[in-house]
């Protein structure tokens, strides 16, 4: 490519140009719209999705997993490649066959399983269900270079299997001690294997460890662990412990969250929307808390079918009960949906001081 000018990391909303030196290629950035957002790379006006997307979908039954991993390692990488200094690109060193291979067990024919090979009648777990693979650019001699990469690591809680083709699904909860172990056991191997790639051989990796949910759960996994992997490195040395978990308002049984009164706040919210339409469906909250403390939650509110102004009254109703009744200082989002889909979204910001809203039209 061509010399880039400084305006390629420039401020947020700008689309960036460059041209490679044949001509036949154009590469632009697609602009950020805050400091905490990466802007990423468009080829001949097409995004670069990743080499392995579609691949996790098909190794994971619950949404929630496959959204949170993707989400959380993002905010990993944010930890170690600012946003102000590279430009982020969907993974382009791990190919779709590498990754299926990666994600299969190992066998003869495929030696490149990560997972653990399956003896005859002995019930052996699939650990790894879930790869990705985040690359970090910057710009170096005029051109936009590979200077970082993430990849996150998704491990099974519990491992669902068949004991004869088409028969009845059984499971085995895995154990947290077991979970820690093979993934530190596979990011070492991964490591290994992206210092004998060219392309990556020098540069720093970032290696996270998730663990997903079980397929049932009303929320996605957590990552537990990370490492940062400096330039040449060819083993995982050092992790840094993540303590972040995930859980459901209302909580069931006898299930405790850090903080008490974030339920009890969530409580009198819901029990507030539930007087203004008495036949709503449900109303239910995500709630992420780390080191102890909730750092973020999402309100999904399901109604009957109503008329614009109905959903529009309403709306205001829980703007104002948001901001009388939730937790403050907290990001927030609120969905309000039926079964013809999103009616209004509420959402306030950690340090914002009010909840913005809009309800949806059609025309």
């Amino acid at each position: 490519m061509l010399a880039v000018s400084a305006v390629v990391l420039a401020a947020c909303g700008n689309q960036n140009k460059m041209s490679s030196n044949s001509g036949s290629t154009k590469t632009e950035l697609t602009g950020s719209n805050s400091s905490e957002n990466y802007q990423s790379v468009i080829q001949d006006g097409h995004y670069q999705t990743s080499k392995s997307s579609g691949v996790n979908e098909q190794q994971t039954s619950n949404q929630f997993n496959l959204e949170g991993f993707q989400h959380g390692l993002l905010d990993i990488s944010k930890k170690e490649f600012a946003p102000s200094k590279y430009v982020f690109q969907e993974g382009q060193q791990i190919s779709t066959e590498q990754t299926y291979n990666w994600l299969g067990r190992k066998t003869k024919d495929n030696p490149d399983g990560l997972n653990p090979e399956q003896p005859d009648k002995k019930v052996v777990p699939e650990y790894l269900q879930q790869i990705d693979e985040q690359d970090f650019l910057q710009q170096t001699g005029g051109k936009l270079q590979l200077k970082g990469m993430t990849i996150g690591l998704g491990l099974n809680s519990v491992y669902y299997y068949t004991k004869e083709k088409y028969g009845a699904q059984y499971s085995k909860k895995l154990s947290d001690d077991e979970i820690q172990a093979k993934g530190k056991e596979m990011a070492n191997e991964v490591l290994k294997r992206m210092r004998e790639k060219p392309e990556t051989k020098d540069i720093p990796i970032v290696i996270a460890l998730y663990k997903a949910a079980p397929d049932d759960s009303l929320v996605g996994g957590n990552f537990f662990a990370y490492s940062m992997n400096r330039t040449g490195s060819k083993s995982v040395d050092t992790w840094n412990k993540i303590d972040q978990k995930n859980y459901v308002f209302p909580t069931a049984g006898n299930e405790k969250v850090p903080n008490a009164n974030d339920e009890s706040a969530f409580e009198q919210f819901k029990n507030k929307a539930q007087s203004y339409f008495p036949n709503l469906s449900g109303v239910t909250a995500q709630a992420q808390y780390t080191d102890g403390t909730l750092t973020g939650m999402h309100v999904n509110i399901t109604t009957q079918f109503y008329s614009y102004t109905e959903i529009n009254s309403f709306t205001q109703y829980l703007q104002t009960a948001a901001q009388k009744y939730l937790p403050r200082n907290v990001p927030i989002e609120i969905t309000v949906g039926s079964t013809n889909g999103v009616q209004s979204y509420l959402n306030r910001d950690r340090d914002a001081r009010k909840f913005t809203t809009h309800v949806f039209n059609n025309y």
